[in-house]
């Protein structure tokens, strides 16, 4: 399995894995020991769909039978015209189509032995920590993006569905819950929020709602993708309780108004600004990560200045920027005032030095702190790295160990912050 994109992705992979094992496969560490290759695909930028089709041709050439599954699968045309001998290509969730292109190109031996697997489903990220994936698809329509025409609309899971596999997870060792979908916070819209039923308890389907009982489970629950819809405020009261970790993933893309317009977002900044700091109110540790994009069509210098003014004042804790891409299909490729790709590169260095000021603010007052952190890694001189409640894996900053001997990957430990900088903090277990 080759697995590229997002973790809404990489739960993909996890599902069609579960099931083929449940069918007696076993996961091949090389090309040269499987009988068949999946490669699942990325088809939000263009950047991702060169890499997609580079894993594509590697596949190819190294093994020779390759599957192809993903967002790029509603490109199977232009697939197959390059890679005219690939087995099979399908689309993003569809999950029984992988499935069964995989039993034609091997069939399955049955065998008591190969046939258990964990209740938890296999896996691609450590033992420790799992994302969850609650809802497929999108009902936004921003200009720059075409996911709502790879993944469809929005499709809530059923809220008991959602806890079973939690627990499930949590059961197989997960410390951590990593709440993932394309937008969060519109989960069991497209439901009416409708009730569902677990062990004779009645279950609404709505982001607050499942919020609640995910952290009764025991394991950190942490929200990706949280569009800031008004009902985002009962999830900062979730956090005050302690159900919920301190920490929102809120893509808000740019701050000017005339941008925001253009992209098809919400475009009161003010406003988001004032909510900022009454979440701070409430929840003093709140973390906020977001990402922004420079170079939109018409973006001007005031724009993009009128952003780093923005950002100052919201303090975001984590952010990443990306340079604005013509996406093929994207309302925005149709937009006047292109920027030149100097210009874009500029102000991404800029939107970068100065968010990276900002991140080495935040972090300096964590600095004398007691912190908790779930540990990620050791080794074998004694240290150890891990991440904070303020801190998602891959994406965020670290925790770094000194004299942690004894600690071992997926402990929850108690650590005092001696030092920062931009990006990590480094501490001391007590």
């Amino acid at each position: 399995m080759v697995s590229l994109g997002c973790p809404k992705a990489l739960v993909d992979s996890e599902r069609i894995l579960t099931q083929l094992r449940a069918d007696g496969y076993a996961l091949s560490g090389d090309y040269a020991g499987a009988d068949v290759v999946i490669v699942n695909t990325c088809g939000f930028l263009d950047s991702a769909k060169a890499e997609s089709l580079d894993a594509i041709g590697e596949a190819m050439a190294e093994n020779g039978k390759v599957i192809v599954t993903g967002c790029m699968g509603h490109e199977a045309d232009s697939i197959r015209a390059r890679f005219p001998d690939v087995l099979a290509v399908t689309g993003p969730q569809q999950y029984d189509d992988v499935v069964a292109a995989v039993r034609d190109a091997a069939p399955p031996v049955k065998s008591a032995y190969l046939d258990l697997i964990p209740d938890a489903g296999l896996k691609l990220t450590p033992r420790h920590y799992s994302y969850l994936k609650i809802s497929e698809g999108c009902d936004h329509r921003c200009a720059f993006c075409i996911i709502p025409s790879l993944r469809g609309d929005l499709a809530s899971r059923p809220p008991a569905a959602i806890l079973r596999e939690a627990a499930a997870l949590v059961k197989g060792g997960s410390k951590e819950l990593l709440v993932i979908a394309q937008d969060t916070s519109a989960y069991g819209v497209d439901l009416r929020h409708a009730v569902s039923s677990l062990g004779g308890r009645e279950l609404r389907a709505h982001i607050t709602d499942l919020s609640r009982e995910l952290g009764l489970l025991g394991a950190w629950v942490r929200l990706h993708y949280i569009y800031p819809y008004p009902h985002v405020d009962q999830l900062i009261g979730l956090m005050a309780e302690g159900l919920v970790l301190p920490y929102l993933d809120i893509p808000f893309q740019h701050a000017s108004p005339q941008v925001l317009r253009a992209m098809r977002r919400p475009a009161n900044d003010a406003k988001v600004l004032d909510r900022i700091r009454k979440w701070r109110g409430q929840v003093p540790d709140l973390a906020l990560r977001s990402t922004f994009v420079v170079g939109f069509p018409g973006e001007t210098e005031a724009d993009f200045q009128y952003l780093l003014d923005w950002l100052g004042e919201a303090q975001i804790d984590r952010a990443g920027c990306f340079k604005y891409e013509a996406v093929e299909g994207a309302a925005a490729n149709a937009l006047p005032g292109a920027v030149p790709e100097a210009v874009k590169e500029a102000r991404w260095h800029r939107f970068m030095a100065a968010q990276s000021a900002i991140s080495e603010q935040r972090l300096a007052m964590k600095v004398g702190r007691d912190i908790d952190v779930l540990i990620d890694a050791v080794d074998d001189e004694g240290g150890a790295s891990g991440r904070s409640k303020y801190d998602a894996p891959e994406i965020d900053g670290e925790v770094h160990l000194r004299d942690a001997g004894g600690v071992a990957v997926g402990d929850i430990i108690r650590v005092r912050i001696e030092e920062s900088d931009e990006a990590d903090l480094f501490g001391v277990p007590i």
